[in-house]
Parts: C-alpha cells; sequence; structure tokens
C-alpha cells in the first residue's frame, strides 16, 4: 500500500489518527491546510453568503496540495497518509451549496478529480453526531463554535450517499464510537490491525469495535 486516507467527520479524529500512523510506520504524512483559509469563519458566520467562495477555495487549495504531494506517487515505494481526500470537496458541496451552485462546482469537481491518483485504501472514522460536538467543544476553535449536531448529521450523510455510488477503490468505514485510539493502545492496535493486516476490495467494508 502506497497512498491510505484517513477521513471522517469534523471532529473524528482523522488528522491525529493520520499522524499518530505516519510516524509508527515511518509514513510521509499529508495534512490538509485549512486553518489559513480566510472565508473559513465568514462561512460559518454567514453560511448562503459564503459557501460557494469558501468550496471553491477549499477544492483549489486541495487539488494544489495532493497534485504537489502525490503526482510522483508510483515512483515511491513508502507509504504517504492523508488526512482528507479531494472528493472531501464534493460532499460538503452537497451539503453547503444550493442545487444549482452545486451543479456548477460539480463541473468543476469533475475535471479536476480525473487527475488526481486514487487511493489504496480509504478508511472513514465514524463517530455519532453527540460525540463529535464534544470533541469539537474539546478543541476550541472559535471558527467551529457555531456547528451544530444537523450540519453533522448532514455532513455524514453525504458521505455514506457518495461510498455507495463510488466503486473505484476501498472505503473501510471504522465505527470509533467506543473506541479510543488516542489514550488507548490496544484500541488503536486494533485500527491498524484493521488497516494493514487485512485486505478489501473495492467497495464499502464496515467494522464496528
Amino acid at each position: 500500500m502506497n497512498f491510505l486516507v484517513i477521513e471522517g467527520n469534523i471532529g473524528a479524529g482523522k488528522t491525529t489518527l493520520a499522524k499518530m500512523i505516519s510516524e509508527d510506520f515511518d509514513a510521509r504524512f499529508v495534512g490538509e491546510s485549512f486553518a489559513d483559509n480566510p472565508f473559513l469563519d465568514k462561512f460559518y458566520s454567514d453560511p448562503k453568503s459564503y459557501a460557494f467562495t469558501l468550496e471553491m477555495s477549499f477544492m483549489a487549495e486541495r487539488y494544489s496540495q495532493l497534485n504537489n504531494e502525490l503526482q510522483n506517487l508510483d515512483l515511491f515505494s513508502s507509504l504517504a497518509v492523508a488526512d482528507y481526500y479531494f472528493m472531501k470537496s464534493l460532499i460538503f458541496a452537497g451539503v453547503t451549496l444550493s442545487d444549482d451552485e452545486y451543479k456548477l462546482y460539480r463541473k468543476f469537481f469533475n475535471i479536476i478529480y480525473s487527475r488526481l491518483p486514487r487511493p489504496d485504501l480509504y478508511v472513514y472514522l465514524h463517530k455519532d453526531p453527540d460525540k463529535l460536538i464534544k470533541n469539537i467543544e474539546k478543541r476550541g476553535r472559535e471558527y467551529e463554535k457555531n456547528i451544530e449536531e444537523a450540519y453533522l448529521d448532514k455532513v455524514s450523510k453525504s458521505y455514506f450517499s457518495y461510498f455507495k455510488q463510488q466503486s473505484e477503490f476501498p472505503v473501510l468505514i471504522l465505527d470509533t464510537n467506543y473506541v479510543d485510539f488516542v489514550n488507548n493502545k490496544d484500541d488503536y492496535k486494533k485500527i491498524c490491525n484493521s488497516i494493514f493486516n487485512k485486505k478489501y476490495e473495492k467497495g464499502i467494508t464496515r467494522i464496528i469495535f
């Protein structure tokens, strides 16, 4: 495996897990740069006015980073671990944009997406919205303070809807509602074992711990 994606809803712990794996498996970490996005805080304050601008800026940033990091991926024997994948743009756009905006957005997305490599394994960390809210509150980011469970629920449903439609790469859904891979080594080992010691076909596989 050369290209592993660790994804999840806001507050699922995807970046934390991706960093842990990259350190323990001597892998190259590819982390999403979002904190400096000038439209993020504006979007959370006024979603309707800034949704399209935010999603377009994220799409441009994600493509630029992934293209730079992964363009020579087939030449590497080492592992690259990313805490997001480009299709994340489509997931969130489907939640935040109006129908007309989404149709226009998807045209740009399809053109760009065709140029990027596909992951060898896509891992999705699933948590229920109430647990995501607790994680979000714990990390205390100012621009996330207005996120509601209803929004997180829409995002989760958008992810699952996409998974059912795609068949280009294996999707491993890990239900992490009752595990703590940060503070419990056994839980972390279970997750790593699920990722690295099993083979998955294209499509969806779900594991509940």
